[in-house]
C-alpha cells in the first residue's frame, strides 16, 4: 500500500475509538496502509482514556459516537482539553450530536475511505 501513503497521516499517531469488531480492525489497518500509528483500538471509554492517559495525546483521534451503552463524549472532551483533533463517527445523522460538539467533523458509516482521509488530514495540518 505505500502508493497510497498520505503525506499528512505518515508517522502520526492516531487513535481510534470503536466497538464494532470489524469496523476497527477495518479502520486501524487502512489508517495504518496510509502511514499513521494507530493507537488502539479502544472498545470504551474507560480503555480510551488509559491509552491516552499512559501512553499520551495522539496527533489527532477518529471517535465513535455510539459505544455499547455509552457515548463517547468525556473521550472528546478530555481529548479537547488536550489539545488533540477529533472527529466522530457515526451511523446516525449529524442532528444527533449535542450542541457542544456541532463544529467537530463528522464521518458517516459505513465508512468512505477518500471522505475520512480528507477529514483527518484537515484536522492534522490545522
Amino acid at each position: 500500500m505505500a502508493d497510497n501513503l498520505s503525506p499528512m497521516l505518515a508517522g502520526r499517531l492516531i487513535l481510534v475509538v470503536e466497538d464494532e469488531y470489524l469496523i476497527a480492525a477495518d479502520l486501524a489497518a487502512w489508517l495504518e496502509g496510509e502511514g499513521a500509528e494507530v493507537l488502539g483500538p479502544a472498545a470504551s471509554v474507560e480503555d480510551a482514556l488509559d491509552l491516552v492517559k499512559f501512553v499520551g495525546p495522539p496527533d489527532a483521534s477518529v471517535l465513535d459516537i455510539n459505544l455499547g451503552d455509552e457515548k463517547v463524549f468525556p473521550v472528546a472532551d478530555a481529548l479537547r482539553d488536550a489539545g488533540v483533533p477529533f472527529l466522530f463517527l457515526s451511523g446516525y445523522d449529524a442532528r444527533v450530536v449535542p450542541e457542544p460538539y456541532q463544529g467537530v467533523p463528522c464521518c458517516p458509516k459505513p465508512l468512505d475511505h477518500p471522505r475520512l482521509l480528507r477529514s483527518l488530514s484537515k484536522l492534522i495540518e490545522v
